[in-house]
């Protein structure tokens, strides 16, 4: 069974941080691509970052590029299959609910529909 299970969000005052993980099973996290979306009220789910599964690649909406860092731990270790969105400079417009996402394949993509799993989503509220 796939389980995706995000933790981290939180309240914080506008410029920030926060660390959001999302951690997996073993055979929902190896070899496939992961990624972040949020969607706050009202708006649809729009794209954070995304990762490929060898780490080597990754992508960022505009609206994050230089502020937030997505990582993953890839080890053999079945506890430690997690996925890291390092947020900086955190703005009011970044409150959403927070998602992790398994992409199909092991190509990092920025796609929506080219993730099937999703994680039940993180609060993240920036104060001004």
């Amino acid at each position: 069974q796939v389980q995706l299970v995000e933790s981290g969000g939180g309240l914080v005052q506008a410029g920030g941080s926060l660390r959001l993980s999302c951690a997996a099973s073993g055979r929902t996290f190896s070899g496939y691509a992961m990624g972040w979306f949020r969607q706050a009220s009202g708006k649809e789910r729009e794209f954070v970052a995304a990762i490929s599964w060898g780490g080597r690649s990754t992508y960022y909406a505009d609206s994050v590029k230089g502020r937030f860092t997505i990582s993953r731990d890839n080890t053999r270790d079945n506890a430690k299959n997690t996925v890291y969105l390092q947020m900086n400079s955190l703005k009011p417009e970044d409150t959403a609910v927070y998602y992790c996402a398994r992409a199909n394949g092991i190509i990092a993509t920025t796609r929506r529909p080219e993730y099937g799993y999703w994680g039940q989503g993180t609060q993240v509220t920036v104060s001004s």
